[in-house]
């Protein structure tokens, strides 16, 4: 890939656009998938709870986590206004249960606490103020409730191509040390490595991604 191809991967896996958005939103559903539902698994859904997810994508498993419980509610949240779109298009057997929310990336707009389960898959690395904005995905859980954050080890991810554009990439040692600056103190980690298609091409690359269960 050229580039200028490469800046526009980036650009769109950051904050997907129209057409390209759409076709990206697809490929990252897909190349994600696992990520996603071991994230989801970690959460352990219960009946009647209420599910934040921030960067829903495309939302095309929300079926998998509808499934996991009855009663439920899913709010996903988005930079991307063809995201926002493309989810509600693909989700309308849900529109009963679930909201999407477009929204500008920094302040989540919710009460305090409204949340039992919130989580993120590969979004990490496009917080402008990171901090701040765990603070505010702090504000937004209930009480003992569960945050889940997935990335990509920074090992890994700085082997993409298209990284070097916007992407701020995290070890698990400063992912720590910059949760341990959040107002969340308990962590646990776990380490996962998978076989993916690589989105440049149609090469398999390894990679290696670690999910942060966190609670209030």
């Amino acid at each position: 890939m050229e580039k200028e191809e490469l800046k526009i991967l980036a650009q769109n896996l950051a904050n997907p656009q129209g057409e390209k958005g759409i076709e990206i939103g697809e490929m990252m559903n897909a190349t994600n998938i696992s990520m996603t539902l071991e994230s989801i698994k970690k959460l352990v859904i219960e009946d009647d709870q209420h599910i934040l997810e921030i960067g829903h994508g495309n939302a095309g498993h929300l079926k998998s986590i509808m499934n996991l419980a009855q009663n439920l509610r899913y709010t996903g949240i988005d930079i991307s206004e063809t995201m926002h779109h493309e989810a509600q298009k693909l989700n309308k057997e849900f529109e009963s249960q679930a909201d999407f929310v477009w929204y500008e990336g920094k302040k989540l707009p919710f009460q305090d606490r409204t949340f039992d389960k919130i989580f993120t898959v590969n979004t990490v690395y496009f917080w402008e103020n990171p901090e701040a904005f765990l603070n505010e995905i702090y504000r937004v859980l209930k009480d003992e409730g569960t945050f889940v954050l997935t990335f990509g080890q920074r090992e890994f991810m700085e082997k993409l191509p298209f990284t070097e554009y916007d992407f701020t990439l995290y070890s698990n040692d400063e992912m720590e040390e910059l949760i341990s600056k959040s107002h969340f103190k308990r962590m646990k980690i776990s380490e996962k490595e998978e076989e993916i298609k690589s989105k440049t091409g149609n090469e398999t690359i390894r990679r290696m991604y670690t999910i942060l269960t966190i609670k209030k």
